[in-house]
């Protein structure tokens, strides 16, 4: 489907949104359970970096205050780990609230401004947004969606990397702190960059994987963009465990992003797009179900129904049908129960959980209990588990200082453990606990839920 045909589908009603956000803010009682769940305000200890804070100043905006740089500053501080959600006694659907309010700061002007601003990104939309952010800060921001959601693009931008790795010319550029006075989030891209793995077998992905033994089901896989270029073999071993599990992998080539990096960072009208070509997409597969295995990108694939409900009236029950078949890796094999035997992992192993898997998707029981079917291996839990790694899509990127100190504490936590692996379900997340350990010298192996089992249902040596 074309650009054009898409733009129609996805404007937005914006007085319906503001009625939804409006909604959301009223049902906060102010009694603060979230505080001490949320990330940013163990870190400073200010009401403002709170979700009781952020949705105060949401209010303020509703009812016509200015977007100050300040107000702006505070919602860009905020993970959007969504732990928050999970401690609140009340409900209170701050998602939609943080997700409203970055559209504001995006477009800079609160929700008094008018309709919706044009999406950055659109063809005839303003080179850059009006204040508060800085003409940096924006630069920035539209540097990384230029490239992260395109994967031919990132694995263009990280040619160069790989050149500089190989001869060690990144340790230089990381020395001294030039690059970081230059460019924080291309001293955070250099620091985060996992160092090149064993390349894959020649050739792409084959579009269908046949099922092993008896066809149980048919699915669609996600491979994802950060996903896909960083961890292939992430991808690799869900198409082994599911074909394992008697599924017929269906995997599209004309895949593109979900939308989920954008939508957890304001540009809604982007997501929105992204989010109808990739509904298009696996229509055309006729799947029973659509596994992916990144938490982000699952959960942004179950609010598609929320994210289109304001758009043209087919578009919106297209993605109600679509959200409904998406499932996690860990919660599609749960409801399919095992048929593939199960070899040693003699491991001791910390599960991580991903904030987009744990609170916004709450599925924290279904990877632990697969995991602890694998004969021989040990799962310690992680104190603090529940507490964001400082990942969250590219907030490492735009945080630097924030995610380094969120990452410090999660790695504690893992050499606390005494594991030799960690086990996390979002590309993200492994990208920033491996390289909080390896700033430590330490050398904990990283996996993904999908390469153990892949391991334990092969009986090969985990190679992370």
């Amino acid at each position: 489907m074309s650009s054009d045909a898409i733009e129609p589908l996805v404007s937005h009603d914006t007085d319906g949104a503001q009625e939804s956000v409006r909604a959301a803010v009223n049902d906060c009682v102010h009694c603060g359970f979230c505080l001490p769940a949320c990330p940013t305000y163990q870190l400073w200890g200010e009401e403002m970096d709170s979700p009781r804070g952020r949705i105060h100043l949401a209010s303020q905006l509703l009812d016509g205050a200015p977007l100050t740089e300040a107000a702006a500053e505070h919602f860009d501080r905020c993970l959007g780990c969504m732990a928050c959600m999970t401690a609140c006694p009340s409900g209170v659907q701050y998602d939609q609230i943080i997700e409203a309010a970055r559209e504001w700061t995006e477009a800079g002007a609160g929700p008094s401004a008018g309709p919706e601003a044009p999406d950055p990104g659109a063809a005839g939309a303003p080179a850059t947004p009006p204040a508060p952010r800085s003409r940096r800060d924006r630069a920035t921001r539209e540097a990384i969606f230029a490239v992260f959601p395109y994967p031919r693009r990132l694995r263009a931008a990280i040619a160069p990397l790989r050149v500089a790795q190989r001869t060690r010319a990144d340790r230089l550029l990381g020395r001294g702190g030039v690059l970081n006075r230059v460019s924080p989030a291309a001293a955070a891209a250099l620091r985060l960059a996992p160092q090149p793995g064993r390349p894959l077998p020649p050739g792409r992905f084959p579009e269908r994987v046949a099922a092993r033994g008896q066809r149980r089901a048919t699915v669609g896989m996600l491979t994802g963009c950060v996903q896909s270029v960083f961890f292939p073999r992430v991808n690799a071993a869900t198409a082994r465990v599911l074909a394992a599990e008697g599924c017929d992998v269906l995997i599209p080539r004309d895949q593109g992003c979900c939308g989920a990096l954008s939508l957890h960072s304001g540009r809604a009208a982007e997501a929105a797009r992204l989010a109808a070509r990739l509904i298009e997409t696996f229509e055309a597969a006729d799947v029973d179900a659509i596994v992916v295995n990144s938490a982000g990108c699952g959960s942004a694939m179950k609010e598609y129904e929320r994210l289109l409900r304001h758009a043209d009236p087919s578009m919106a029950r297209r993605a109600a049908a679509l959200s409904a078949r998406v499932r996690d890796l860990a919660e599609f094999l749960a409801e399919l129960g095992p048929v593939a035997p199960r070899h040693p992992v003699p491991v001791r192993a910390a599960y991580h959980d991903a904030c987009h898997l744990g609170h916004a998707q709450r599925i924290t029981r279904e990877p632990r209990a697969l995991l602890r079917d694998i004969p021989e291996l040990e799962l310690v839990e992680l104190p603090d588990a529940g507490t964001c790694c400082g990942s969250a899509g590219v907030y490492n990127l735009l945080q630097p200082e924030a995610a380094r100190a969120l990452g410090a504490r999660k790695a504690d936590a893992v050499l606390d453990s005494g594991a030799a692996l960690v086990i996390s379900a979002n590309p993200g997340c492994t990208l920033q606990i491996s390289a909080e350990l390896a700033s430590r010298g330490q050398t904990i192996a990283t996996a993904h839920t999908a390469e153990v089992l892949d391991a334990s249902i092969r009986g090969a040596r985990l190679r992370p």
